[in-house]
């Protein structure tokens, strides 16, 4: 009981992960039959931003391409939503002749300049050919392609991979593993010893930093993900998918040490059980008291900071949102750490102070000897 509960809680805020940079180099083939069976599903999204963003299609076999005039249209993401909720007024072809830029594609290599653009906003892609809005079809070749969609950087040349979404991640990502490694050379053998000496603080220490190790290992994977990304707008999807599996994890090891906590852990505990030292009543009452303070304590800024940036994030155009809240969910999280490491080694170095006066205090005598002189 005690750990499905973990994992389906975990497993829900795994679910409110930042996203990671979709590739925004795509590579595979425009095909006849699925643009006919799904007119209205976009074969790439994209924000842009400036006034020298580009669209770069590469092409294999012209000659199909040619044959079955293939195109593409792209529309911006309000008058596709417009076009989208009326879609029984407007006829398959009148629908995408509405495009606010097209392309035919007929060429190995062609570019498309998207420009004069007011404010970053989402722009969908739609492959287009003879056969779409058509009803009849013949059986045709795949057109193969890989298609790049680029910002301009910070010189105005259009190079940069990442959508007006993503940018400034892949630098945010950088910093967050300097900060982490700087602090790591400050605290880490303070820490190490803190730990080291066994004292009641031992197994909540060692659980905090094994969740502290997991986000670390997240940034860092998070940042070699976005400076692949940066160079041939793929990634390297294994990095991505190891960071969200590491966040995760961490979460896990965070509920798991909340809950104890919450449910009465304390020294006296501590010292009756070293093999297990974090661990709880799990009978159902206590289990429904301990997931309800969860949700009020320490808990606000490390599991409901999501849903609260979520909300705040609402009032900030769309391609800002994302950006948002994953930089406020991450830095809520390090704050977290901060405020339960400083408690913990307080506690801790309480109990050293605590542990020495007992011993070297003059007039402090031990309990039996205070029995054996009582009179």
């Amino acid at each position: 009981m005690r750990w499905r509960l973990l994992w389906l809680l975990s497993a829900a805020a795994g679910c409110c992960c930042w996203g990671l940079a979709a590739g925004k180099t795509l590579r595979g083939g425009f095909a006849s039959a699925a643009a006919r069976r799904e007119p209205w599903r976009p074969v790439a999204h994209f924000q842009f931003h400036g006034d020298h963003a580009v669209l770069c299609v590469r092409i294999k076999n012209v000659a199909v391409a040619v044959a079955k005039a293939a195109r593409l249209h792209l529309f911006q993401a309000q008058e596709w939503q417009k076009l989208d909720n009326s879609v029984q007024d407007h006829s398959c072809t009148e629908k995408f002749s509405k495009a606010q830029l097209t392309m035919t594609v007929n060429h190995t290599e062609q570019n498309l300049t998207v420009s004069q653009i007011p404010y970053p906003e989402t722009w969908y892609v739609f492959y287009v050919d003879k056969f779409t809005c058509e009803e009849n079809y013949s059986e045709s070749e795949d057109i193969q392609f890989e298609m790049v969609l680029l910002n301009p950087d910070a010189e105005g040349n259009p190079l940069d991979h990442f959508s007006a979404g993503e940018s400034g991640l892949h630098e945010f990502f950088f910093l967050l593993v300097l900060a982490y490694f700087i602090t790591a050379c400050i605290y880490a053998q303070s820490l190490w010893q803190t730990i080291r000496k066994r004292g009641p603080m031992h197994g909540v220490l060692k659980v905090l930093t094994i969740a502290l190790l997991l986000q670390a290992g997240s940034a860092f994977a998070n940042y070699l993900h976005f400076s692949s990304y940066s160079r041939d707008g793929i990634g390297a999807p294994f990095m991505g998918s190891l960071a969200e599996l590491c966040d995760i994890i961490s979460q896990i090891q965070m509920l798991y040490l909340l809950l104890s906590l919450c449910m009465g852990w304390t020294i006296g505990r501590m010292k009756k059980s070293h093999g297990r030292p974090l661990q709880w009543d799990s009978s159902p009452a206590s289990t429904g008291i301990a997931v309800v303070v969860v949700v009020t304590q320490a808990c606000i800024l490390w599991f409901l900071c999501h849903p609260c940036l979520a909300t705040i994030a609402v009032i900030f155009r769309e391609y800002q949102r994302e950006k948002i809240i994953t930089i406020g969910v991450i830095l809520c999280q390090c704050i977290s750490m901060v405020i339960l490491y400083r408690l913990f080694l307080s506690h801790s170095l309480y109990w050293e102070v605590s542990s020495l006066s007992s011993v070297t205090l003059p007039l402090t005598i031990s309990s039996g000897h205070k029995n054996r002189h009582h009179f």
